[in-house]
């Protein structure tokens, strides 16, 4: 695909984005589409939004677990970016219509914060341990700009890894204290207890997860910075989540985390 075409889809999903309004899928008005021309669409959307006021603050990788893969018939981990205004503390009350959410999902996930680089490829979960501040309990309400989530991997990578809006639970632990991959969580709905998994959900280990991503985004330069935030990937099932809806999770000897949503 030209860098013209590039251009002219990232365009497209930066405008569906400010809309509110889905496309068709990429990969159906484009079916050679590969992965790195996702990838430079969705590089492309968010230099748009870097130039329109908001800033990087860390990177995510998705559809990690076997139950979300299976949910969006997508079968290999996506990869994006997170941004200043995607990030909500715990507790918080998202707009719907203010953040321009049009189909979005809640998912229970693990958050990374570091503090210092990481550079792939080559990085190992040893590498991520060393280079990890804290973790901490995050929701992630993940969205997408294609229609009826009609996604295959080259569309959710080129919708930024069909980011929402995310947000961090105030407590945060030393991973190093923690054992990662069985790490229990459970979620609610409105009172009522909807999904649990592991952290060994993520591809057997979040750090394996975060790993994959360090060396997939560092085959195209792109580093893990300290300071940075990482989403490692959903620990159970997305669950869709409209106004009036008040999610909560919790993770064994990590911490909960809270959000809520209205019109």
């Amino acid at each position: 695909m030209s860098e013209v075409l590039q251009r002219q889809h990232g365009e497209a999903l930066y405008q569906a984005l400010l809309q509110g309004r889905t496309l068709e899928p990429l990969t159906a008005r484009w079916p050679e589409i590969t992965i790195e021309d996702a990838y430079r669409i969705s590089l492309y959307s968010i230099e748009r939004r870097v130039a329109a006021g908001d800033a990087i603050v860390g990177k995510k990788i998705g559809v990690t677990s076997e139950a979300v893969q299976r949910m969006l018939n997508v079968h290999q981990p996506d990869f994006g970016f997170i941004t200043r205004e995607m990030w909500f503390d715990d507790g918080a009350q998202v707009s719907l219509s203010a953040n321009r959410l049009i189909q979005p999902r809640a998912e229970g996930e693990i958050a990374f914060k570091l503090k210092h680089d990481l550079v792939g490829p080559g990085v190992t979960e040893q590498d991520v341990l060393d280079a990890t501040e804290c973790v901490m309990p995050c929701f992630e309400i993940v969205d997408s700009r294609i229609h009826d989530w009609k996604i295959r991997i080259q569309d959710t990578v080129a919708d930024n890894a069909s980011c929402g809006v995310f947000v961090i639970g105030h407590e945060a632990r030393d991973p190093r204290e923690l054992d990662l991959p069985n790490l229990r969580m459970q979620v609610f709905k409105n009172g009522e207890k909807i999904s649990e998994g592991l952290g060994s959900a993520v591809q057997g280990n979040p750090l394996t997860a975060v790993a994959w991503l360090a060396n997939t985004l560092g085959a195209f330069g792109i580093p893990f910075k300290a300071g940075e935030i990482i989403l490692s990937g959903s620990l159970v099932p997305l669950e869709p989540a409209r106004a009036g809806d008040e999610f909560s999770l919790t993770i064994d000897g990590l911490g909960s985390a809270r959000v809520s949503f209205c019109a």
